[in-house]
């Protein structure tokens, strides 16, 4: 079981002066009854203290002695940041790594795992993160997914969000990884690589040609790009990744915030 989990929205209601409280501590996936008094609250036969600093970009968990934010620092700063949409995103030296806007990034990954039709197929998801596409691939009836996600500090994070999927992932680089993979092995791809300037190899050639190689005819890619750098210096990146893909043996077509590509 994953909590309690506190953002300073729940944290401030607690604190409201009410002594029973309904709230969620799993992040909008469950409602819950807290009883709360004047030098903490309890929960499940448990008593928990108020923290003595609750930031709003932050999520928080139980340590066994104290609150502390999940994140971590080993190279990068990497945290869970909380969203209006219940389900949270995560940051990597303050760059958000999800789409929050407009829509939940839960609801971002459903629509775009739609694409891939996951229902009865083997599916690779080459870069996990929080799991939502794996998540989305299972609930949509696929019939295996293999997961790749290269930070032990992400799958830290996965560990303790309540809306991740509880599921095998290969901690590992699929950049280095693809090639140990069989030829005609997968029925769709989910590609959702950080940004270009963080992991060039994973918008390669090089990669574009593995993936081609272990996805099977007629399957289906969908790869996350964005827009990154086309205001400040012009660069088109959905083009330059069609490009590649066409290369490698793609058939592309740009689809929202990416492009949908089918194995010729």
């Amino acid at each position: 079981m994953i909590g309690p989990l506190l953002t300073q929205a729940v944290h401030d209601a607690l604190r409201a002066g009410a002594q029973t409280v309904e709230c969620s501590l799993d992040l909008d996936r469950t409602r819950t009854t807290v009883e709360v008094e004047d030098a903490g609250w309890t929960w499940q036969g448990r008593r928990y203290p108020w923290l003595e600093s609750c930031k709003e970009r932050t999520i928080y968990h139980w340590a066994g002695e104290a609150f502390e934010p999940v994140a971590r620092y080993s190279g990068s700063l990497i945290k869970l940041v909380p969203t209006e949409w219940g389900a949270p995103t995560f940051e990597i030296d303050g760059i958000k790594m999800l789409p929050t806007a407009k829509v939940s990034p839960y609801e971002d990954a459903e629509r775009k795992v739609a694409l891939i039709q996951p229902r009865g197929k083997v599916v690779l998801d080459c870069c996990g993160g929080l799991g939502y596409f794996a998540a989305h691939c299972l609930a949509g009836g696929a019939r295996e997914v293999k997961s790749f996600e290269k930070n032990a500090d992400v799958l830290w994070l996965r560990s303790l969000n309540p809306w991740s999927p509880s599921m095998p992932v290969v901690h590992g680089d699929i950049a280095e990884l693809i090639s140990q993979l069989p030829d005609a092995s997968f029925d769709a791809i989910l590609h959702d690589p950080p940004r270009f300037g963080i992991a060039g190899e994973l918008y390669s050639q090089v990669f574009y040609d593995q993936l081609a190689r272990v996805l099977k005819r007629k399957g289906r890619l969908f790869h996350y790009t964005g827009s990154p750098n086309r205001l400040t210096s012009g660069r088109d990146v959905p083009a330059e990744v069609m490009k590649r893909l066409k290369l490698a043996g793609f058939a592309t077509e740009l689809n929202g915030d990416g492009v949908l590509a089918t194995r010729k």
